[in-house]
């Protein structure tokens, strides 16, 4: 492995164990990745903008590695329960979201084929190129 590569990429740690809910995972994200920004993560669209970098401890466009530490206990935390929960709260509270577009992505849940909350924000990580996630 090329090591002066490793030397540029930046490090960040999400420790699974410090939170057990998507509000404890947005308040982990903003105390690692925004270190002394007012600004805190507290939705999913917030937290796609973060990893575009330049809000804190990386900017935009540099390489930046994150290790998710305990992502088997998030990987339960936010599953099947918490997801259901996060999309009937939504649709209970009406605007300004899509209820129909939420009360599909439930229904695929439901069925099997939906994503949970977990593989949803890897999916968010993994949709930035210069980012790279490790599970640990």
């Amino acid at each position: 492995m090329n090591t002066s590569n490793n030397n540029k990429k930046k490090m960040a740690v999400i420790n699974g164990s410090h939170f057990s809910n998507l509000e404890g995972f947005y308040e982990e994200v903003s105390n690692v990745l925004m270190k002394d920004v007012e600004w805190k993560v507290g939705t999913l669209d917030g937290f796609d903008d973060i990893l575009y970098g330049g809000f804190g401890v990386f900017e935009n466009n540099e390489e930046l590695e994150i290790v998710w530490k305990d992502s088997q206990k998030s990987k339960e935390d936010l599953g099947f329960d918490l997801t259901k929960e996060f999309y009937v709260n939504k649709i209970r509270q009406g605007k300004p979201f899509n209820v129909k577009l939420i009360q599909q992505k439930l229904d695929e849940l439901i069925g099997g084929n939906g994503q949970t909350l977990f593989e949803i924000l890897i999916e968010i990580i993994e949709s930035h190129k210069k980012i790279t996630i490790i599970l640990n």
